[in-house]
């Protein structure tokens, strides 16, 4: 078997997974109350369930695997991730953020219910990340749950991922150049890919200046994948993303493809997981799984 056949079939084996322990999570967490507030978690389960790759909650598996850590604990820190990106997604779809009508190939949350209650399950959402990374059940030290909750805290907030996302709100207005539109994408896409990884190494009790070589991996991993989102956006099969295309070329944004070309772009993408693959070359089979998800990545269609 050749080692690309042998990388693919452990990706599908992860993905495959992860997803359905996420899944199966999710369901456990957000059980349907027998009150009115059912509406509220049947359109937090309606948003978080049965939806998406799962890429950071695998991000976080996978790290966490190469350091021995208790399967369980790393599906929980990854649903944490996971309730962040999910909050982030319902917010951004809302009509005063991106306005759109269409997620995972469904009806986004305000369309299938209302907007208020799409606010409410994304802010329900951002808390039960934390509630989560709180409890005992995810690690017997506090120090290492104070950790997580602060690393995942910083990728959410102004200094990562909401931040972003103001900046891209400004960008309709704005003339971003690469280096603005690579800091921007740093803080939307790159915080919470990145805090994925730091947080699988939280885990593993790896120290922080063990984990640089990691956080290299990642941020060249994030900036990989925003590329390929850029590439989708400007080619993509919007059947197959499950979501409306072409909006940044309508809203006037600079992006990766406007202002390095579709080939430039593609060539830039592939050469940041050639980098980010190199850093993990200190290790063996057991960062496979991470290699194949960089590569992932930028071959995705979706």
């Amino acid at each position: 078997m050749s080692v690309e056949l042998a990388a693919s079939d452990v990706l599908a084996e992860g993905l495959a997974a992860i997803q359905a322990d996420v899944d199966s999570a999710f369901d456990a967490f957000m059980p349907v109350p027998d009150d009115t507030r059912a509406r509220l978690v049947e359109a937090m389960r309606y948003a978080s369930i049965g939806g998406g790759k799962r890429v950071r909650p695998l991000l976080v598996a996978a790290t966490a695997q190469m350091f021995g850590v208790d399967r369980d604990a790393a599906v929980r820190a990854g649903c944490a991730v996971e309730a962040i990106h999910v909050y982030s997604l319902i917010h951004d779809d809302l009509p005063c953020m991106d306005d759109d009508d269409l997620r995972h190939g469904k009806a986004t949350l305000h369309k299938q219910f209302d907007e208020a209650t799409a606010v409410l399950a994304g802010d329900s959402l951002h808390a039960l990340a934390f509630e989560i990374l709180s409890d005992e059940s995810i690690s017997g030290d506090p120090f290492t749950r104070a950790e997580l909750i602060a690393t995942l805290a910083r990728a959410s907030g102004m200094s990562g991922m909401a931040g972003g996302q103001m900046m891209d709100m400004a960008a309709e207005h704005s003339n971003y150049d690469l280096q603005a539109i690579t800091r921007l994408q740093q803080l939307k896409t790159g915080a919470l890919l990145a805090a994925s990884v730091e947080m699988g190494a939280i885990l593993g009790h790896v120290s922080p200046e063990g984990r640089a070589h990691l956080r290299a991996y990642a941020r060249d991993i994030g900036l990989a994948f925003q590329i390929a989102d850029d590439l989708l956006d400007h080619d993509g099969d919007e059947a197959k993303a499950g979501k409306a295309l072409r909006k940044d070329d309508e809203q006037g944004k600079q992006t990766f493809v406007t202002l390095m070309g579709a080939d430039g772009a593609r060539n830039q993408a592939n050469a940041l997981v050639e980098q980010a693959n190199g850093h993990l070359a200190n290790y063996g089979e057991e960062a496979t799984l991470l290699r194949a998800l960089a590569r992932f990545i930028v071959e995705r269609d979706r």
